[in-house]
């Protein structure tokens, strides 16, 4: 519970406290500070649970990326040996496709560039 909260809880409960004896006492200046105490009390006890709130969104949130941070080495280290088994099952299969992956890079890097355009130039 922030400080904030429970200041603005207490000027709350000041506030009404005067008011009431204000309007027992038939003194509108009294009651109307009070009221305006009040106000400010219930104000700051507003503020306050914002900032509780903040307070707990960024926590929650720090939470969610440390558990996503030690659950990504976990996926990484999951998705490794999935692979490492299937080459295992399969070293032929896996030598096949790693030689046609190889292949299709080399296709790609020693193509030729297409020569640059000749046409007409626009001068403005």
């Amino acid at each position: 519970m922030d400080k904030d909260r429970i200041a603005g809880t207490a000027e709350d409960f000041a506030g009404k406290a005067e008011a009431a004896v204000g309007k027992m006492t038939g003194d509108p200046g009294t009651e109307a500070s009070g009221r305006l105490r009040e106000a400010a009390g219930a104000a700051q006890d507003l503020y306050g649970q914002a900032k509780d709130k903040t307070r707990e969104a960024a926590d929650s949130a720090s939470t969610y990326v440390k558990q996503a941070y030690e659950n990504g080495g976990d996926a990484l280290r999951d998705g490794s040996e999935a692979l490492a088994r299937k080459v295992r099952d399969n070293p032929i299969g896996s030598i096949l496709i790693a030689g046609g992956i190889g292949f299709a890079l080399a296709l790609l890097m020693m193509r030729p560039s297409p020569p640059p355009r000749r046409g007409r130039r626009y001068y403005g």
